[in-house]
């Protein structure tokens, strides 16, 4: 097979990346890895730095870095050596598009959510794209193909959820807010779980409750000098709509428990969920294909942070054959028929009425 291009990817352990290289292997296109991230968490930029141009210096002749999400000393790094840097961002928030290396005319970067993009477009004129995220068909239909009856049955449930609570990895939990402001923030999530399709946390923020917040935050996310000092961004996305995603998780599951069958697949503590079938966690590669495809029902709730976008999640229910219930969100009919293709819900009661 004659190679197309050479690129050179720059990993840190994303369940996407796996994917995204036999993808480019399936179009001709030779991929090499820096896989020093997976195995060191610590990494320091300076020590990725080091790494990369390592491999730039190397001799190959590389059409581009690729990396999954946004690294910008990646960008500053192929600014330097001339060399174009594709990213494309799976996850929201990511705090680092704040940064000025964004600006870089190498940067091609791709962006999920149209409500990112139309925040970031203006930073990089034709440089920054929105594109949906994708499913690996291929392999999904490998393992379901080579599941034997048995193994398809352990996996079958009448409805299933695979994902975090939020409960271990919500920051909100971590800021003790004076009563006002407490009182505030929790209306606030309150008034946004009451709507789909449009995220409005950040608009309602002030430059008063933002300062009280961060007051309030021990060890927050702090800007590099060298980017946007988006503030509000960080409470709204980062915070208030992590806690906001937390709670419809919990309402939702809670909910629906106490009506019907529904296993939840997760590491989180379910001990507020008495009634939820706590299956633990769910393979990515080798299990979740099955989970999807023998679910009666396969629940999406969006995390919050996500404003517009359509989560990964949708589309590996949806490649694995398997029937989607998701919330409603502003991009969903621009890519599939609700009602056909997906069912979606716009509040708890419809949500229940359609289980």
């Amino acid at each position: 097979m004659e190679i197309s291009m050479n690129i050179l990817i720059y990993r840190y352990g994303s369940i996407c990346e796996p994917d995204i290289i036999e993808a480019f292997n399936r179009m001709s296109v030779h991929v090499d890895e820096v896989t020093d991230e997976i195995y060191n968490k610590k990494i320091t930029p300076a020590e990725g730095i080091t790494v990369l141009k390592k491999r730039l210096d190397s001799g190959t002749a590389y059409s581009l870095v690729f990396t999954v999400n946004f690294f910008p000393w990646i960008a500053e790094v192929c600014s330097i050596y001339g060399i174009m840097y594709f990213s494309l961002i799976v996850d929201s928030p990511v705090m680092e598009l704040y940064s000025d290396s964004i600006k870089l005319p190498c940067n091609r970067v791709f962006l999920f959510d149209r409500c990112l993009y139309d925040e970031f477009a203006a930073d990089n004129p034709g440089h920054i794209f929105h594109i949906p995220l994708a499913t690996n068909i291929q392999r999904s239909r490998r393992v379901i193909d080579n599941a034997g009856s048995a193994q398809k049955q352990h996996f079958a449930s009448d409805i299933s959820f695979i994902g975090s609570l939020y409960t271990e990895k919500c920051l909100y939990n971590q800021v003790k807010l004076p009563a006002y402001y407490e009182g505030f923030a929790n209306a606030l999530i309150d008034a946004q779980l009451k709507v789909y399709g449009y995220n409005f946390i950040e608009e309602c923020l002030s430059d008063d409750f933002v300062n009280v917040f961060l007051a309030n935050a021990p060890g927050h996310y702090t800007f590099p000098e060298a980017s946007r000092h988006a503030w509000k961004a960080l409470v709204a996305q980062q915070y208030i709509s992590v806690k906001a995603a937390e709670q419809e998780r919990i309402r939702a599951l809670k909910m629906l428990s106490e009506n019907f069958s529904v296993d939840l697949y997760t590491g989180s503590d379910t001990s507020v969920l008495p009634h939820i079938h706590n299956r633990g966690f769910a393979r990515s590669h080798t299990e979740m294909p099955l989970i999807f495809n023998q679910s009666k029902i396969n629940l999406n709730i969006t995390a919050r942070s996500i404003r517009s976008g359509l989560s990964l999640r949708i589309f590996d229910i949806l490649g694995c054959g398997g029937f989607l219930l998701t919330n409603y969100q502003a991009e969903l009919p621009e890519y599939f028929e609700i009602g056909s293709e997906v069912e979606a819900f716009s509040s708890m009661e419809e949500l229940h009425d359609k289980c």
